[in-house]
């Protein structure tokens, strides 16, 4: 007889959002974590960065009111207090994490899993069974096999998060979106920011118009970008490339991260490359074993890995729920200014669709608040089927998301046209960009 109805082994943004969707869905559940949960995400990922973040953005904040008349003698950053400050933000995320857990009466197990072809699940001494098992393990960092690297000091993600002293110099290997957040986190409080990426440009994955945006506040900010090159070598504290050496104090490895395949070995599962095979449904090639986050294909970003778990979750209760749509999921980068995007970019979308770009700087609100750097921008059909969108500019991330239901709730750039949206408002922006489609925007020249 099954323990359990389902056990999740990884606590972190796809497990713990399962296990309590499955709970309070009427099933037993135990959630395996070894490590704390929230996982990457919420204890060396995206909301330590982004607490990171936030307090290089209130410097640049600081610093732009002097342009408008209000000076500040002097910025003085404590930095040990500061990252006091992001212990304490996540601290109370995870004990909020833990609490949703313990109401939803899952059985919280800490200990490293592993899981026996008779699905039976051993935790330190203890084991048990499930009828179903959800594979959460995450990912780890992965860093190149660059020469000499073995004997180099670096951080990575995993590790970096943990300083207490304000680095005078980092160079950052990598030119995605970590990579590049990481470096507007840390130049505006003084840091001195040299970013390699071997690629022809940043942020390939995003916005193609975002990137000189992006990069002209990267080189106002003091941060050397150099790109399009061969790494040679690491040898003390200098990094050989095919474009010349560079010197670092600091060395910060953001190249991408590894699924955690240590139970699906375990278990023979079916491999799509370095990822966990898995249907529509995220079932692996074993029934009764489902696999989501890192472990499989999509993107790898926390919202998309609790929609996944809540998706599998539906699935073992027999709902049948619909497909996820990659093309509804967000992708957020959170630089100054922000991107938002979802669906097609313009370069993927057919040959008819309409493309339509609304700066800021023609939007009250934006103007006012002197955040006039970015733009709204559709992708839709000739009929006003949205096939994507994307917004650069402060709040961005908040901002897409009104873009986003519309499209969700089958709804058009009509939709979006004919509402009526508060001004001043930077959201107001929306509606005018949905009504260029139609020739019929009023705030454009």
């Amino acid at each position: 007889m099954n323990d359990y109805d389902l056990a999740v082994i990884g606590a972190g943004p796809g497990g713990y959002v399962a296990a309590i969707h499955a709970a309070k869905s009427g099933m037993r559940v135990a959630l395996v974590e070894k490590n704390k949960v929230g996982g990457a995400c919420y204890n060396v990922g995206c909301i330590p960065s982004k607490i990171m973040l936030e307090h290089s953005k209130l410097v640049q904040e600081i610093r732009r009111g002097t342009d408008w008349g209000i000076t500040v003698p002097t910025i003085n950053i404590d930095f040990p207090k500061l990252m006091n400050r992001k212990d304490t933000v996540i601290e109370q995320l995870l004990c909020n994490i833990e609490g949703f857990v313990e109401n939803a009466q899952i059985d919280l197990i800490y200990g490293e899993a592993s899981v026996s072809e008779e699905r039976v699940i051993s935790v330190g001494s203890r084991s048990f069974e499930a009828k179903n098992i959800i594979l959460a393990t995450g990912s780890h960092p992965f860093v190149p096999p660059f020469k000499g690297v073995e004997a180099a000091y670096y951080y990575t993600t995993d590790t970096f998060f943990n300083i207490t002293e304000l680095p005078k110099q980092l160079t950052i290997i990598g030119g995605g979106v970590i990579a590049i957040e990481m470096a507007f986190a840390l130049a505006p409080m003084g840091t001195k920011v040299t970013v390699l990426n071997h690629s022809t440009d940043i942020l390939q994955t995003e916005e193609p118009d975002a990137r000189p945006i992006i990069k002209e506040n990267m080189k106002k900010l003091g941060i050397e970008l150099v790109t399009d090159f061969t790494f040679e070598e690491i040898r003390d504290h200098e990094i050989h490339t095919s474009r010349g050496i560079h010197t670092y104090e600091n060395l910060l490895f953001a190249t991408g991260r590894r699924p955690n395949i240590e139970i699906a070995k375990e278990l023979n599962l079916a491999m799509d490359g370095r990822l966990v095979a898995v249907n529509n449904h995220y079932e692996t090639s074993v029934p009764g074993i489902f696999a989501i986050g890192d472990l499989v294909g999509g993107f790898q970003l926390a919202h998309s890995a609790s929609a996944e778990g809540v998706h599998a979750v539906d699935y073992i209760l027999g709902k049948y729920p619909r497909v996820i749509n990659q093309q509804e999921i967000p992708r957020c980068v959170y630089t100054h200014p922000e991107i938002a995007t979802f669906g097609m970019l313009e370069h993927e979308a057919p040959a008819d669709a309409i493309v339509t770009k609304m700066y800021l700087p023609t939007n009250p609100k934006a103007l006012l608040e002197g955040n006039i750097q970015g733009f709204m921008k559709f992708v839709a059909s000739p009929e006003g089927d949205i096939y994507g969108a994307c917004v650069v500019g402060d709040g961005a991330t908040e901002m897409i998301n009104a873009m986003l239901a519309a499209k969700v709730a089958g709804g058009s750039v009509k939709d979006l046209a004919r509402m009526i949206f508060p001004h001043p408002t930077v959201s107001e922006h929306i509606g005018d960009a949905a009504s260029a489609v139609f020739g019929k925007a009023i705030h454009q020249k």
